[in-house]
């Protein structure tokens, strides 16, 4: 059997210029994460990142630390089909249909809108995301604008590329973002698909999950572990 680690980048800069680029939260995440694994002496087979910046910087922080510790790091490969569901372009996409069509949705739109620079901001967005996603995920579309069942399927290729080498025994590890481990977390578990996007609520920042598989089993092992994080501010999910 080999073993399959997913790791959530770090924070990004929500609610900034560019949200792709990890926040300082985000960077002491992923350097609390090096640490950990140069302490503990983990080595990897084959390292793996999703194409975003974020995903990208949070690999290259742990790399820093491990090879400081004296540890081997292979060179990184980038899987495009591990990226994570384009956020902005579903709200953006669908909002503007789905408010005319559904009454609990346009309130929650408003909502998020007039609570968007106050203390309040996350709780609302979030919960107008929620709706939103789940709209998605029950195949409303939108023009330009990736299908539920498109993200779905293409995670699934980019995990079947990541653990299709035949020796057995291998350490795997891939970074990537929320939406790329809940598909995975559904798939492991033959959860209902909807359950990828309940699972995705709950990934925090630059959290472990690790799945065990071989040719014939993919079987979650962890989900969603941060024991090298300790301090309770640096636990976040967006």
């Amino acid at each position: 059997m080999s073993n399959l680690i997913l790791v959530r980048h770090g924070q990004a800069t929500f609610g900034g210029d560019d949200y792709d680029n990890l926040s300082a939260t985000g960077e002491l995440q992923a350097r609390r994460l090096g640490d950990f694994w140069g302490e503990r002496r983990v080595v990897f087979d084959e390292v793996f990142t999703g194409p975003r910046k974020r995903q990208r910087h949070t690999a290259e922080i742990v790399r820093e630390a491990c090879t400081g510790a004296g540890l081997e790091w292979p060179e990184p490969v980038v899987i495009d089909e591990l990226d994570e569901y384009n956020a902005d372009g579903i709200v953006s996409g669908l909002v503007p249909l789905l408010v005319r069509q559904d009454e609990r949705i346009r309130s929650l739109v408003e909502a998020a809108e007039q609570h968007r620079h106050g203390p309040e901001r996350n709780r609302h967005f979030q919960r107008m995301f929620e709706a939103v996603m789940g709209a998605w995920i029950g195949g409303t579309e939108a023009e330009n604008l990736e299908s539920w069942r498109s993200f779905h399927d293409r995670v699934r290729r980019g995990i079947a590329r990541v653990t299709a080498a035949e020796a057995s025994g291998r350490r795997v590890v891939v970074f990537t973002s929320g939406g790329p481990i809940s598909v995975a977390v559904q798939t492991a578990t033959q959860a209902p698909e909807h359950m990828a996007v309940e699972l995705n609520w709950r990934v925090r920042n630059c959290s472990l999950t690790e799945i065990i598989y071989t040719r014939d089993r993919f079987t979650l092992d962890v989900f969603n572990a941060v024991p090298h994080l300790g301090d309770s501010a640096l636990l976040t999910y967006r």
